[in-house]
């Protein structure tokens, strides 16, 4: 009889759930929102790498798909135009491509509040998404992926997807090291990738002790949230992890992506473009918004927190590397000030154009950033930072639209990037949304509503190029 009323009872239950998801209603628990990333995982690392693998090609395309609908992707490198090593030309040309029916200048003659409202913002001025958003995490160019593989036999491969941006868009590779206790050296690299390999033959009898004990931890593999031992990961074989030089190449960048570990929920969270650590000595912030006050705090917070989306929960889990702030960080930060920028021998002692070296239109163009397009205000000679945060207001021209997992709304105040050797650093903007300095100076163009004539525009590109 008890038997007969458990069944009973199970049945009634039964047909309670049946009729509430016949009627369209939710019966699961409600999933709460949190802060923090799941420790204990649910199903077995090999479940999970299958599912991501068979979603990749799915997920990829759809992130193309976005790129050839925001940008022109040919590859059109400009006459005569080297990044500072000489190896890899500039590309050149706007990129970005405008709603049909409407040229620049016609944007450049209206409101924001028109703009916003007829839905013109050209879309590769919106945010760029991570290549999954909802995912994340620090992804890296193919040939970088190769060369660490090749002399570490260390793979940086992600089985859940790859890096989306063509390679004539990013820096050249390697890209050489200069330092401002040797200018006379030029490049340092001598055109190696330098890994922990062969730091300490290329820099034995340059550095002293403690820069060369720097260097080691910054060519260091430390776990990080993809990169890792655990069920987690996203590497197909447990991982040694990451090193700093994996994002920060040479001390400068391979334009290695990742999402910024400040932010929650996910869909807020900015795309992230690795920038240089070129000039880390004349820069008093660090991170694109934290504001981390010193390039100590920085390196400590990288390793504490950031490598783990800034989740230092899951990071004991995974493996953070705690490192000692008197001896380990301050060795990795002396030499991070070492590192230069690149020669500009078109500028003189005081970061502007000798005149007897620059042509017509590079003069204009800075007299152009200087005055009329009010560059100078956040890009001071001359490093061209003012060490500050600014608040560009982009939303002013669009409402705000989910894109492939990333709500696009406000950035709030950024980092001044300086822009020496900016050539050298594309893509640009902090998420990397900006393919080359042409499409910067447009996007300017309309956030500062500068109406610059076609001519100025170039002139503006020309000085760029000069820094």
């Amino acid at each position: 009889m008890k038997k007969r009323q458990g069944r009973l009872h199970l049945a009634v239950i039964g047909g309670v759930l049946l009729f509430f998801i016949i009627s369209g209603y939710v019966v699961a628990a409600e999933v709460l929102k949190s802060s923090y990333s799941p420790v204990v995982m649910k199903e077995p690392l090999a479940q999970t790498m299958n599912q991501m693998k068979n979603a990749k090609k799915g997920i990829m395309q759809r992130q193309m798909d976005l790129l050839n609908e925001r940008y022109d992707l040919s590859n059109r490198p400009a006459k005569g135009v080297m990044m500072s090593g000489g190896k890899k030309a500039v590309q050149e040309g706007v990129r970005v491509k405008l709603p049909a029916g409407v040229t620049w200048e016609q944007l450049a003659a209206m409101a924001p509040e028109e703009i916003q409202e007829k839905g013109l913002w050209p879309q590769g001025f919106y945010p760029l998404p991570h290549p999954n958003h909802p995912e994340g995490g620090m992804v890296f160019p193919k040939y970088h992926i190769e060369e660490i593989k090749k002399q570490e036999g260390r793979d940086l491969t992600r089985f859940d997807l790859d890096y989306d941006l063509p390679e004539h868009f990013l820096p050249e590779y390697p890209p050489p090291i200069y330092l401002t206790t040797r200018p006379d050296l030029g490049d340092v690299s001598k055109g190696n990738v330098v890994t922990i390999m062969n730091y300490f033959d290329l820099f034995n009898g340059i550095l002293n002790p403690k820069q060369i004990e720097g260097l080691r931890l910054l060519v260091t593999p430390f776990p990080q949230q993809q990169f890792n031992q655990t069920d987690d990961r996203r590497s197909e074989l447990p991982h040694r992890g990451v090193t700093c030089f994996d994002c920060h190449v040479n001390g400068h960048t391979n334009s290695a992506t990742h999402l910024v570990g400040d932010i929650r929920p996910q869909e807020f969270r900015h795309g992230l473009d690795t920038p240089p650590l070129r000039g880390v000595n004349i820069q008093r912030l660090f991170g694109s918004q934290r504001a981390l006050k010193s390039v100590e705090d920085f390196t400590e917070f990288e390793q504490r927190a950031a490598y783990f989306d800034g989740d230092p929960v899951i990071g004991t889990k995974k493996g953070v590397n705690i490192l000692d702030r008197g001896s380990q960080v301050h060795f990795m930060a002396e030499f991070q000030a070492l590192l230069d920028f690149p020669p500009a021998p078109k500028l003189n002692i005081y970061g502007k154009l000798d005149p007897k070296k620059a042509t017509e239109s590079e003069l204009r163009g800075q007299e152009l950033f200087f005055n009329k397009a009010q560059c100078a205000v956040c890009h001071p000679a001359p490093y061209y930072s003012d060490n500050l945060m600014h608040n560009l207001k982009a939303e002013r021209f669009f409402k705000p639209r989910m894109i492939n997992g990333r709500m696009a709304s406000a950035d709030g105040p950024i980092k001044t990037f300086p822009l020496r050797g900016i050539k050298d650093s594309p893509p640009y903007l902090h998420d990397r949304r900006l393919m080359t300095l042409e499409d910067t100076v447009e996007f300017f163009n309309l956030i500062q509503g500068l109406n610059l004539t076609t001519q100025e525009k170039k002139d503006m590109v020309d000085f760029l190029r000069t820094l």
